[in-house]
């Protein structure tokens, strides 16, 4: 059985920054795979950040919000749990929120919250990688 740690926004828990719930349909599909285990994380919740939240965008190595206010550690520390919990299941695979400053693989927003992607990795995203986590987006679970 594949144990495959999974956005919690994306299986329509109520976590997202903005607090709507929009799940994906096509993950959502992924529930009924006998040969599957999801494991729901939002790492910006185990960071300790509220929903709703103020949006941030991954500046460099640095996370700030819209007004300035940098959260960096919310989002490393979220990072780490989330980390945890793959070593805890023995997650191999991660399906995570595109674009976002934690989920994110591949692009993110820039920083500027002008809507402009660049090429990059969220924090939490990156930090799987790195043990070894096959990381993939939303849009990307075809290969499932």
């Amino acid at each position: 059985m594949k144990r495959i740690l999974v956005s919690a926004c994306l299986l329509g828990v109520n976590c997202r920054y903005n607090g709507v719930v929009k799940a994906d349909e096509a993950v959502l599909r992924l529930l009924n795979r006998s040969d599957l285990q999801l494991i729901p994380v939002c790492p910006e919740q185990l960071g300790g950040l509220p929903t709703p939240r103020v949006p941030s965008e991954r500046r460099g190595n640095q996370v700030c919000t819209q007004a300035g206010v940098d959260v960096t550690e919310q989002y490393r520390r979220g990072a780490e749990e989330t980390c945890k919990l793959a070593q805890l299941f023995q997650a191999e695979f991660a399906i995570l929120k595109e674009r976002s400053p934690s989920c994110g693989k591949g692009k993110i927003y820039d920083g500027t919250f002008s809507g402009t992607l660049i090429d990059g990795n969220g924090v939490t995203a990156e930090l799987l990688m790195e043990q070894g986590i096959l990381v993939m987006g939303e849009s990307e679970i075809g290969e499932f």
